[in-house]
């Protein structure tokens, strides 16, 4: 059995377009290598509003009663450390298509190239077969598996929290990147009102961001 046709197993789901399912496991750095401009980001960027949706609609109808509550629980179930997390239960990492430089590189193993992965695949499915299906995938990957996050910390949502006290807001800005495609840097800060309260890099925007939020409530946590 081909790849592709055990990961439909997997998902439990028979692509109409398997093209599709193709493009969601191309890394960037395969298609630069390969010189094709297909590539996941585009389907990662609607998976990733796809999960948010099924998500937002599951704790709605848990019958929490606070949107801030909602809020928090659905960002620390839906970042990137979740998302792989979520990804490692269907071995979703072994059927990547990476760049041979990008494979050295280890990227295989990256939760943030693994976490893209999933939302692309998710975007994949919601073209595909439609939002019912999309949903019977987000059961029975992601609500059965909740339990499994639970210890993961979402500093920005504690961050936001913090300052909320104040009636103040925080702002995140991308400030640099810098870097191949297949292996960028990125340099995020966190502000209150013009005023910087921590800095973060790493190898994707959310997790700098979760990064510049942490180092944030560490030094508020000493004042």
């Amino acid at each position: 059995m081909s790849p592709i046709k055990d990961l439909e197993q997997v998902l439990g789901i028979k692509f109409k377009n398997i093209n599709l399912l193709n493009q969601a496991l191309t890394h960037s750095s395969y298609a630069n290598e390969n010189q094709s401009s297909i590539d996941n980001e585009r389907l990662e960027f609607l998976g990733d509003a796809v999960i948010g949706l099924l998500m937002a609609e599951y704790l709605y109808n848990k019958g929490i009663k606070t949107e801030g509550e909602m809020s928090k629980k659905r960002a620390q179930a839906v970042c990137e450390e979740a998302l792989a997390l979520y990804a490692a239960n269907i071995h979703l990492s072994n059927y990547l298509k990476l760049g041979k430089g990008s494979e050295q590189l280890g990227s295989r193993e990256n939760p943030s190239i693994i976490a893209d992965a999933f939302e692309a695949i998710f975007g994949a499915i919601f073209l595909d077969s439609g939002f019912e299906a999309t949903r019977t995938l987000f059961k029975k990957i992601v609500i059965s598996n909740l339990d499994g996050i639970k210890e993961i910390k979402d500093f920005k949502s504690t961050l936001q929290e913090y300052v909320q006290t104040d009636r103040k807001n925080i702002t995140y800005h991308l400030e640099h990147q810098e870097g191949p495609s297949h292996d960028k840097l990125f340099t995020v800060s966190v502000k209150m009102d013009d005023i910087v309260l921590g800095i973060g890099t790493a190898k994707t925007k959310k997790e700098a961001e979760q990064k510049a939020a942490e180092y944030a409530l560490s030094k508020l946590a000493k004042e």
